[in-house]
């Protein structure tokens, strides 16, 4: 029979849970629920989650590039001639790299302490916010310096935005997928870019069929507009998501680190590095095949703008289509092998692309931007689970965020400035392939090394090696 406890002893635990509850922080009163493990349905719809969300987050970053190559130049830097105007765009454009490590760094600390989620519903909110008032923005004609200012200022909350949003939904996506698929699903959050640029490039399409004075006053203002109504929508996806499953445990263990960069910096610094490098064919040859050649095309070859967006739309289409296969063939084959037969491609094909571009030849251009994507957009498939594996889970979003992020800062976002400086500089197109063929080159002398230091130049299939021993 079970007897009621004597007086003094129900109030000395009454005194203790008191001094407890006093003293507990919200986590140790409310530790999160063990996660059952997650079912492929789950994975899948994990997947599907972190594609949506940075489709519409690259869609957003992305119709700015576009700007950049036809417009803002002309609106925001009206008293610059023609050609330093494009210059001084595209710097503009480099700023919202410069802002990425920033937001790698933020959005890091904090989905490494609290959860992935929080996170990248923030990154979300602030990129859609800053694009819709990008759309809003008066030119210089009407507040004259101010309306350059506030383009750099939106375009920062943009880059602030995007360095946060990339980690997170790899992480989404990888770590609720299988052990032996993590390197797959990574190519989930990878396949956002390619739609996001497409989509981009296909609504500056439609309004390129505007006349110049209507495209320009008001016309370019429409997809930035737009923007508001995809945000809308991946809110509502992204919110409907629970955290991941390998977040929850890290915070059911207290498994989280107080200062994540303190601790990728001193324990990881040579991965950090390493993935930096990594990175580079994946995100700069992008912008060198867009950005840089969508004002190249137009100003000095005679495209029109619908005609050359056309042809950035069908090699956006190719990138789409065969993107994926980059992630399969690294889960297949040993990883390294499968990076070789991706990037090797380039050293022919990219100076190949440039020659059939060159012609002014519609179709001979569509060839040659279809035949220079496929090696770095199926490497770009892979790169996500090759960083998502480098890393421990309790600073894998920090650390693969600066890794990235710096990439992106070094090399993908000075790509058009220094395209077009060199072909200013030079009145010749080859320097500009060498700059994209040195980019291979650095990505080589990135990952090959960073796949023999953490275990992984073996297929994906395989379990990488432990992080204790990744430093």
């Amino acid at each position: 029979m079970q007897h009621d406890a004597e007086p003094g002893e129900e109030a000395a635990r009454t005194a203790r849970a008191a001094e407890t509850e006093g003293t507990a922080t919200a986590e140790d009163r409310e530790p999160p629920a063990r996660p059952d493990p997650p079912s492929a349905r789950d994975a899948k719809r994990a997947g599907i989650t972190a594609f949506i969300g940075t489709t519409i987050e690259w869609f957003d970053f992305y119709i700015y590039g576009s700007a950049s190559a036809l417009v803002l130049g002309k609106i925001f830097f009206a008293e610059a001639s023609p050609a330093v105007g494009t210059l001084a765009a595209f710097a503009t454009f480099w700023v919202g790299f410069l802002a990425r490590p920033l937001g790698g760094l933020v959005f890091g600390h904090f989905g490494d302490r609290y959860g992935r989620k929080k996170a990248l519903v923030t990154t979300l909110t602030m990129m859609g916010a800053a694009t819709f008032c990008v759309g809003l923005l008066p030119g210089y004609a009407q507040i004259g310096a101010a309306a350059p200012v506030l383009l750099v200022l939106l375009r920062m909350i943009q880059g602030v935005a995007m360095g946060g949003e990339w980690g997170g939904a790899v992480l989404i996506a990888t770590e609720y997928a299988p052990p032996k698929r993590k390197l797959l699903y990574g190519g989930f959050a990878q396949q956002g870019s390619p739609v996001g640029n497409l989509l981009a490039t296909l609504a500056f399409l439609g309004i390129a069929q505007l006349s110049d004075a209507a495209f320009e006053s008001w016309g370019w203002r429409i997809p930035f507009l737009a923007s508001a109504v995809l945000v809308v929508v991946g809110l509502f996806i992204r919110l409907k998501l629970a955290e991941t499953p390998e977040m929850v445990r890290a915070l059911e263990r207290r498994q989280t680190t107080k200062l994540p960069v303190k601790e990728v910096l001193t324990r990881y610094p040579m991965l950090v590095v390493l993935g930096m490098l990594a990175g580079t064919a994946g995100v700069a040859i992008t912008y060198v095949k867009t950005t840089f050649a969508l004002s190249w095309a137009t100003a000095d070859l005679g495209f029109d703008r619908t005609s050359f967006l056309t042809v950035i739309s069908i090699a956006l289409v190719v990138q789409v289509l065969v993107q994926p296969f980059g992630a399969v063939l690294a889960t297949k084959w040993p990883v390294r092998k499968a990076v070789l037969w991706m990037l090797v491609p380039e050293f022919v094909l990219l100076p190949l692309m440039f020659l059939l571009v060159s012609t002014g030849d519609f179709w001979l251009a569509v060839l040659g931007m279809g035949l220079a994507t496929a090696p770095h957009a199926m490497y770009y498939s892979a790169l996500a689970g090759i960083l998502a594996r480098v890393f421990p889970v309790e600073v894998r979003y920090t650390g693969m965020s600066l890794s990235y992020q710096l990439c992106t800062t070094l090399f993908a976002g000075t790509a058009p400035i220094v395209s077009q400086y060199l072909l200013t500089a030079t009145g010749s197109t080859w320097p500009v392939v060498a700059l994209g063929l040195g980019y291979t080159a650095v990505t080589l002398l990135g990952v090959l090394p960073l796949l023999a230091r953490t275990g992984e130049d073996t297929p994906a299939q395989q379990t990488p090696a432990p992080a204790t021993a990744r430093t």
